[in-house]
């Protein structure tokens, strides 16, 4: 199903494959993945249409299209995918990494050569959105989606707001993260304790390594 032009102001999704280079050490694997991440995408797309979005080798860009729902429902109907996208992929042991931004977007297909296709991609929320993903501070860990505050004035009102995707939207420095990962805004805690845990475990398991070959 083709992505019509669009221009607005809208939330816009960066997500991509975590560890996808240790991955294409392995065709089998990285073609894999491409494919679920593709299928994941699609689904999801499929169920929510006011969501739009594209894949490209190890990532996707997805943007809210519907200009008739206020900013809770945009970012609300944005999760909902991000969500369904991570769930579904965690089942294929893949992780995905997501940075969204808010702002002006626009998508243009063009097509310049018979058999070529080229859809430019313009907009300060991408752009805000990509460089979050790839070189933001903190760098973004495995698993996580994250908000950028850039462009937001209305930033604060998202978070802690009645509903199941908003309520687990937290402030944390200079981002929004939602822990799409848990079910309940109360085992966000539990959650980010054992997942730093299992960071120190990873540094403790490189020490005893070390020390075995030492």
């Amino acid at each position: 199903m083709p992505v019509h032009d669009f221009h607005g102001d809208t939330f816009v999704a960066f997500t991509d494959i975590s560890g996808f280079k240790e991955m294409m050490k392995s065709e089998r694997r990285a073609v894999r993945a491409l494919d679920r991440l593709n299928r994941a995408g699609y689904n999801q797309l499929q169920q929510h249409p006011e969501v739009n979005g594209f894949f490209v080798s190890d990532c996707g860009i997805l943007f809210v299209r519907d200009n008739r729902h206020n900013l809770h429902q945009k970012l609300t109907s944005l999760l909902r995918v991000v969500q369904g996208i991570n769930e579904q992929l965690l089942h294929d042991d893949i992780i995905l990494t997501t940075s969204i931004a808010y702002g002006e977007f626009s998508y243009h297909q063009r097509l310049e050569f018979p058999g070529i296709e080229k859809n430019p991609i313009y907009g300060n929320a991408y752009v805000t959105a990509f460089l979050d993903n790839e070189n933001g501070k903190p760098k973004i860990q495995p698993g996580q989606c994250r908000i950028t505050t850039h462009n937001l004035e209305q930033v604060e009102l998202l978070a802690g707001v009645n509903g199941n995707h908003l309520n687990r939207v937290v402030k944390e420095r200079n981002h929004y993260y939602f822990y799409w990962m848990v079910n309940d805004p109360l085992q966000i805690n539990d959650f980010k304790n054992k997942y730093n845990d299992s960071y120190q475990l990873k540094y403790q398991g490189m020490l005893n390594a070390l020390k075995m070959n030492g």
